[in-house]
């Protein structure tokens, strides 16, 4: 038994398996252009997603780092998932002493740079008890979220989609430049108080969701933060290549649109962040099979590319996770082993 790209049960023969496999794998390779799974790497998957326990598990001494987005989100009383009647403070301390996390991330329920700028100074109270009460480090998370800056969802600047339809494209481009120095003005602003209030790090969630000019901004963002603090710096993408919003942003000499998860670790890594979160999205239509081996041949390249850790991304609907709210541990827990196992990630 495994599941389609959405959860739902679904049952193969270990020969469709390993087919899956395969195809899933050629289709990541025939895209970037990078070697897919070897012969043994598929034989090596098949046999963790054909073990008879509902659950899996890596060897002992084989454990990786765990690290959060979402952070407190999960705890609280954000809706969408747990809902508890947690302050932040009690959300930290079920995530280090309860769960078991490595690191524990703080962030508000609107969970991108733009409305949290304007909390920046209740969230830095949060940040300064929190890190009276635990541990681990403690990270502020939030998306940048370029899109909020768009006329469309309350922004300053007209919306890219918008102008690009009356064939506007030189606009469309202009705005994004504006949107972007915002984006990044506003991440330097919000992560200095953070700093200030005691943070580890920041994590930067869904990275360049927005296409290139977001990751644009968040590389450039990320590079003054290291020479101004030196605060460790988390990037987890939102896709496993940067959409070409604009088309013609370069970063150090390499335009971002277009660009894979192994080329967006080298910026990454570059811009002097300390940790890179790959992701690849999951396709819905799809079996698990089928996406994780396409995950483990887009994030084998990754580890081999960039020298910084490497925390692959895999929640909801990425890197050969099923798209739900609540994860099927069956098919999580089997990601998770071949991810650490197959592509030698350093954290999840």
């Amino acid at each position: 038994m495994t599941r389609t790209g959405s959860g739902a049960p679904l049952r193969l023969t270990k020969e469709e398996i390993r087919s899956e496999l395969e195809a899933g794998s050629n289709d990541a390779a025939e895209k970037a252009h990078i070697p897919g799974l070897t012969g043994d790497e598929l034989d090596h998957v098949l046999e963790i997603m054909t073990e008879p326990t509902r659950i899996v598990s890596v060897d002992r001494g084989k454990e990786v780092v765990m690290t959060r987005d979402g952070g407190v989100l999960k705890y609280t009383g954000c809706m969408r998932y747990a809902g508890l009647p947690l302050s932040k403070e009690q959300a930290v301390g079920i995530g280090e002493r309860i769960v078991g996390l490595d690191t524990m991330e703080l962030g508000h329920g609107d969970y991108s740079i733009k409305p949290c700028k304007a909390l920046a100074f209740d969230e830095a109270h949060h940040m300064e008890n929190a890190q009276m009460t635990s541990i681990i480090p403690l990270f502020y998370g939030a998306m940048p979220n370029l899109g909020t800056y768009y006329q469309s969802l309350g922004g300053p600047w007209p919306t890219p989609t918008d102008l690009l339809k009356e064939g506007k494209v030189r606009e469309s481009r202009e705005a994004q430049v504006h949107a972007a120095e915002d984006l990044e003005r506003d991440i330097i602003y919000l992560a200095k108080i953070m700093y200030q209030s005691g943070a580890d790090g920041f994590n930067f969630d869904t990275t360049a969701a927005a296409g290139d000019a977001d990751f644009y901004a968040t590389l450039n963002a990320i590079e003054q933060l290291k020479k101004e603090t030196g605060l460790a710096v988390q990037v987890g993408m939102a896709g496993e290549m940067i959409l070409g919003m604009h088309c013609e942003l370069s970063y150090e000499g390499t335009r971002l649109a277009g660009l894979w998860p192994h080329q967006q670790g080298m910026l990454v890594e570059k811009a002097g962040a300390s940790v890179f979160g790959p992701v690849v999205n999951t396709k819905t239509t799809k079996s698990v099979p089928w996406n994780l081996g396409r995950a483990l041949a887009f994030v084998k390249v990754v580890t081999r590319a960039v020298h910084i850790p490497i925390h692959c991304n895999m929640g909801m609907g990425v890197c050969g996770v099923p798209m739900n709210e609540v994860i099927p541990a069956d098919t999580v827990t089997r990601a998770a082993k071949a991810m650490v196992e197959i592509a030698d990630i350093d954290g999840i």
